[in-house]
């Protein structure tokens, strides 16, 4: 009995500690805020009639990007999963390799690699960071792989794996270093999954830089949004020269002519996304505040809840708190339905983290390492009210 009374309990508290930072309801999971430019940039956009895949405002936000994050080159993108899919391209991602992710991660990380015709390969998290466990990783690759030809190739289906994608999970920056000495040890390239980091800093080092390549998101429910949109970032003048040509239908540049000397890909941003997309860089250190602001809100309402905490940003990173995270404790893991359906029931859009990409139809038969922590937070995890617009 006593154990029921603290389950409802824990409901029950948490539903009034939204109430108390959000007050009467009702509230998205995550809005965009539109307070700048956006109107006049696009009437700007509009007037000029280039409002498809050519015009100064791609190279604009282009050039913008690059100077926020101190990458040596952006690419804008039709969207996040175009950035990513190309990147892995451009790493060397080939069919029938294997491509090593996390499992507890959006779908379009797991669908990046099977547009490259390649199979994911599910690696764990780290409960401290959310991301990808360097220590797990390395264990797993030493257990389950031997090196043929210089390649680390999986001892179970003889496919060489080629790469790692570490997510950086809600904005939160996982152990990149870490994760890149194991890449480097195990002969990966790394691409960095940052659709959710822009804002996001580790030991000074914008997110999505790390790696050979990086990958942004600037979807409607992303901290800025061009619509829809992503970018990809890398520090090497050909990749980025590659990328710029692949997404853009692999075009051979001439004044008037079509030609086209390779399967490429119709991923350019329009410029009519790309003039959106200006507007809110310009916004996006008051984002990064309010969404600081709201973190420390929901912190304070949480603080003396017994069976859930409200997730921070580890140790020398600084996170854009994209998504505020409840994490509820082991033991309470079975409230976690009951909160969500009360809270959404009374106007307060909560929602669990994905389900597992391992357990997903298309990916159940994919290898993968043992994932005791992402099951674990799979069940405990509840993404709270989020928008800049709240704080």
């Amino acid at each position: 009995m006593g154990s029921v009374q603290h389950l409802n309990a824990l409901t029950e508290n948490t539903i009034m500690a939204l109430r108390t930072v959000l007050g009467p309801g009702p509230f998205a999971l995550h809005e965009p805020v539109f307070n700048g430019n956006e109107s006049a940039y696009l009437e700007e956009c509009i007037n000029s009639t280039y409002v498809s895949s050519v015009g100064p405002f791609v190279d604009h936000f282009e050039l913008d990007l690059e100077e926020y994050t101190g990458a040596k080159h952006a690419i804008a993108t039709v969207n996040g999963t175009a950035a990513l899919h190309v990147a892995l391209l451009l790493a060397g991602v080939e069919p029938d390799d294997e491509v090593l992710i996390p499992s507890l991660s959006f779908v379009a990380t797991a669908n990046a690699v099977s547009y490259c015709g390649a199979v994911p390969h599910f690696i764990d998290c780290n409960e401290s960071t959310l991301g990808l466990d360097a220590t797990a990783l390395r264990e797993w690759l030493l257990a389950a792989t031997e090196k043929i030809s210089g390649f680390t190739t999986n001892r179970a289906t003889g496919r060489r794996i080629r790469a790692i994608v570490p997510m950086h999970t809600f904005g939160h920056p996982c152990d990149i270093h870490e994760i890149l000495v194991v890449a480097e040890e195990f002969n990966l390239a790394l691409v960095e999954d940052a659709a959710e980091s822009l804002g996001s800093w580790y030991q000074g080092k914008h997110a999505g830089t790390f790696g050979l390549l990086g990958a942004l998101s600037f979807n409607g429910n992303k901290i800025i949004t061009t619509g829809g949109g992503g970018a990809i970032l890398t520090d090497n003048p050909e990749l980025a020269q590659r990328a710029k040509y692949l997404t853009t239908t692999a075009k051979v540049t001439h004044r008037w002519s079509y030609m086209h000397d390779e399967i490429g890909f119709n991923y350019r941003l329009p410029n009519i996304n790309a003039a959106l997309g200006c507007a809110q860089l310009e916004q996006l250190p008051e984002f990064l505040a309010s969404k600081r602001r709201l973190f420390h809100l929901y912190s304070d309402a949480f603080s003396g809840l017994d069976g859930a905490r409200i997730f921070q940003e580890p140790v020398d990173r600084a996170s854009n708190y994209w998504l505020q995270t409840l994490i509820l404790t082991q033991e309470d893991a079975l409230q976690r339905d009951a909160i969500l359906e009360i809270s959404n029931d009374s106007g307060v859009m909560t929602r669990p983290t994905w389900t597992l990409l391992h357990k997903l139809p298309p990916y159940l038969n994919s290898p993968r390492a043992p994932l005791p922590v992402s099951e674990s937070l799979e069940m405990r995890i509840i993404n709270l009210p989020s928008s800049a617009g709240l704080a």
